[in-house]
């Protein structure tokens, strides 16, 4: 009897090995040939600055560093004498405030540039009443004689039909904050909106510094104009999965709680096209944060986005 358990045994083996099919997958995780599925890498937080410097980590980049000190990049690439904008250092310290000496310039939109203005009137010359001169012949002769009168000065000339002097500098000054023109390179009416939704939150209420659309999960998110993937990553506390696209005269936008992103740091964009899908990363519920920057200033995007009807 024991002898027949045992011959059963080992046709029901080999009857095992002679079976079509593939051995089962163990969950492993090492070994070589395994299969292996990486999650994503989380991204290293970027916390504003409390003593005016930054340390680079991995996956920083300049325009993010601004982004969450509320900072114009250009103006961290000039205090640390970076060659581009593009290219830091990990373990680099950068400052974030101008250097001892040198003054800040805030960007002049909101006023036009002071321009010389011509005379209006003649100029007015103030010449002494009387002259005290010792006694003498020769004096006295000379203040004797009857007062001639003097020609009339001719009036001043006026000014040049051309544009004044100190106006001319403002066409040849180097690009920067203060000679920026405040107006959006693309027409406002070619801007677009992010995506489909509910407008729930306005700049500088429950919006905050942008604006909150809620919509559908996976619904699509578009680039409202084209441009370039500066920051993509979830490495600012409250903005959930983020991308940040610079786009022509200096304006960023950002997108913010995204479920998942559709594009890379650097890829270019064309206006339309989908970066991302909508989500609830570092949310409440599904929504979409929007914003507009220019020299690290938030801007309401209502005043940048067609109306809609």
């Amino acid at each position: 009897m024991k002898g027949l358990a045992v011959a059963l045994a080992l046709l029901l083996g080999l009857a095992g090995c002679a079976a079509p099919g593939y051995a089962p997958v163990s969950d492993r995780t090492s070994g070589r040939g395994a299969a292996r599925v990486e999650a994503p890498r989380p991204t290293p937080q970027i916390a504003p600055s409390r003593n005016g410097l930054h340390t680079v980590q991995s996956g920083h980049t300049l325009y993010a560093i601004a982004f969450a000190n509320g900072l114009d990049y250009r103006e961290i690439a000039i205090w640390n004498k970076l060659e581009s904008a593009d290219r830091i250092l990990v373990g680099q310290v950068l400052r974030l405030t101008p250097p001892p000496g040198e003054v800040e310039i805030a960007p002049l939109d909101d006023e036009p540039a002071p321009a010389a203005q011509p005379l209006t009137e003649a100029r007015v010359l103030r010449e002494p009443q009387a002259v005290l001169m010792p006694y003498s012949e020769a004096n006295w002769a000379q203040v004797s004689k009857p007062a001639v009168a003097a020609a009339p000065e001719p009036p001043p000339s006026a000014p040049p039909a051309t544009a004044p002097a100190a106006t001319a500098p403002a066409a040849t000054a180097p690009a920067g904050p203060a000679s920026q023109n405040p107006v959006p390179t693309a027409p406002v009416e070619a801007w677009l909106w992010p995506v489909e939704g509910r407008l729930a939150g306005r700049f500088g209420a429950a919006g905050g510094k942008g604006i909150d659309i809620v919509g559908q999960r996976n619904a699509p998110v578009i680039a409202v104009a084209p441009g370039k993937v500066v920051y993509s990553g979830s490495g600012l506390r409250g903005y959930g999965r983020l991308l940040i696209v610079k786009h022509a005269g200096e304006y960023l936008s950002a997108y913010a709680h995204n479920e998942t992103i559709l594009v890379k740091e650097g890829d270019a964009v064309a206006a339309g096209q989908k970066i991302a899908l909508m989500g609830d990363s570092d949310a409440d519920r599904v929504k979409l944060h929007f914003e507009i920057r220019r020299y690290g200033k938030p801007l309401d995007p209502l005043n940048y986005l067609p109306e809609r009807s």
